[in-house]
């Protein structure tokens, strides 16, 4: 049996995670995430989209965040016409971005060709796929529930367990079988996880496998503790509340806006905080919240009790708005504080949160709250550098918002989890971790800490260069 494995994207870079097995000449790819980072570069690497589609036996996706998911419309355009195997939750969760991801696509071909009739430029830009490729990609998705060992290929098994990373997310463990009944196991972490989460269960422990194709996000960080956070938090809101001010939270529409209105609704339960007004300014995040609501096999013990048992919606309180339409967020900007505004993107590279923050950052009331990672080259990046000034829509704005930061409720294991995950574990037949989705300088720290832990048989994955298992 011929087993081999490269990756096309979240090799020594944290996006655009794209992983092939190649099991006897029959192809799976795990994961088509799109590129983020830097506008142009990330379009271009994008749109050469070197996926050998038509060739694919079958996709798997581990979850449904953009950098997972982003290009899988791609795939049928270039000629893929198999399964494409995903949990439930990350198949409504996927449809909801990569929707998004063509109107968004679809206004910015608009905006730019009315730019280039201004001036008489050509104009050449065009999206990268459109609703209708997304529409027939949904059309291809197979939903797999956790530990159901599903056949994907005739020489391969596949069996989702719980990431516990965002809702529906999963490691992948792939099975190779040859003629003779041999095996080899490799599982694909995704991204993977932290014990104690809001809302999502745990990571699970899998069975045994020969290899791991592990995650480096936050390989040389350590996360607050969730009372830190809670801690944190009531200190912003109280600050809030006292200069009559706005709190800025850019937020990804799926796990981590839900995870704050979820602390937000418990703090003003517990009365360490008043009821300020937030505002979830997000359509896709309230999109998602629906979402959130009908897969209760996702939830942990917590807020399965707070549904099934008490009857309580744990992500909806009195003082908390959804924002829909565009003139209502307009509106936001001649409001007074106190109040929250929670808006995607995460990282502050588009959708509504980029006008709130060209509204707020010049306003010394005003605090600006990052609670995940920022990918390098973003505006998210660059206010968490606390650069002076920033350039938002095109113009240079000076930093006078107070910039505050909460790592506790990052969605990825920090270094000490991902190593205790390893620990529990306890997988003897490991041969080799190949470690993926980190930068460089993160990858060579965590790899390390592994070392030291005695996990020394870590390969850093490189783009295009194939490692035969």
């Amino acid at each position: 049996m011929s087993v081999s494995f490269y990756s096309l994207g979240a090799a020594e870079e944290v996006t655009g995670s794209k992983h092939v097995l190649e099991v006897d000449g029959r192809l799976v790819l795990v994961d088509c995430g799109a590129f983020q980072g830097k506008r142009a570069e990330a379009d271009a690497k994008n749109r050469s989209f070197d996926v050998p589609a038509g060739q694919l036996d079958a996709v798997v996706l581990t979850h449904a965040h953009y950098d997972h998911s982003g290009l899988i419309p791609m795939l049928g355009m270039n000629g893929f016409s198999g399964s494409i195997y995903a949990t439930p939750a990350t198949r409504d969760l996927a449809n909801l971005i990569m929707m998004d991801s063509a109107r968004i696509q679809a206004r910015d071909a608009e905006y730019l060709a009315k730019q280039a009739a201004k001036t008489g430029a050509p104009f050449t830009w065009k999206p990268l796929f459109r609703e209708k490729d997304v529409v027939a990609a949904m059309n291809q998705f197979v939903t797999v529930s956790y530990r159901r060992p599903v056949w994907i290929s005739d020489r391969v098994r596949l069996e989702f367990f719980d990431a516990g990373h965002i809702l529906g997310s999963a490691m992948a463990l792939l099975t190779a079988k040859d003629a003779a009944g041999r095996e080899l196991r490799i599982l694909f972490t995704g991204d993977l996880g932290r014990k104690g989460k809001s809302i999502i269960q745990d990571p699970d422990i899998p069975p045994p496998a020969d290899y791991l194709v592990l995650e480096s996000t936050y390989g040389n960080r350590l996360h607050e503790t969730r009372e830190n956070a809670l801690e944190k938090l009531t200190e912003i809101v109280l600050k809030a509340v006292r200069m009559n001010g706005k709190i800025i939270i850019p937020a990804f529409a799926i796990e981590r806006t839900q995870e704050l209105v979820f602390y937000l609704h418990l703090l003003v339960d517990q009365k360490r905080i008043p009821e300020v007004p937030v505002y979830v300014d997000s359509p896709m995040a309230v999109n998602a919240t629906t979402i959130f609501q009908v897969h209760p096999e996702c939830y942990d013990e917590e807020i399965n009790r707070a549904f099934v048992v008490h009857h309580k919606n744990p992500f909806g309180f009195n003082s908390l708005h959804f924002i829909t339409s565009v003139e209502e967020s307009k509106m936001l900007n001649e409001q007074e504080g106190p109040m929250i505004i929670i808006s995607a993107d995460g990282m502050c590279e588009a959708g509504r949160v980029v006008h709130h923050l060209a509204n707020n950052i010049e306003d010394p009331t005003a605090q600006i709250l990052l609670v995940g990672y920022m990918a390098d080259h973003t505006l998210g990046r660059r206010i968490q550098n606390r650069e002076p000034e920033v350039k938002i829509l095109g113009e240079w704005r000076t930093v006078r918002a107070e910039i505050s930061e909460i790592n506790a409720l990052s969605a990825h294991a920090d270094y000490r989890e991902m190593t205790g995950w390893l620990q529990e574990w306890n997988n003897p037949s490991l041969r080799r971790i190949f470690m993926v989705h980190g930068e460089p300088d993160v990858q060579a720290d965590f790899r390390a800490h592994l070392a030291d832990s005695g996990f020394t048989d870590v390969q850093i994955v490189k783009r295009g260069e194939h490692y035969t298992l």
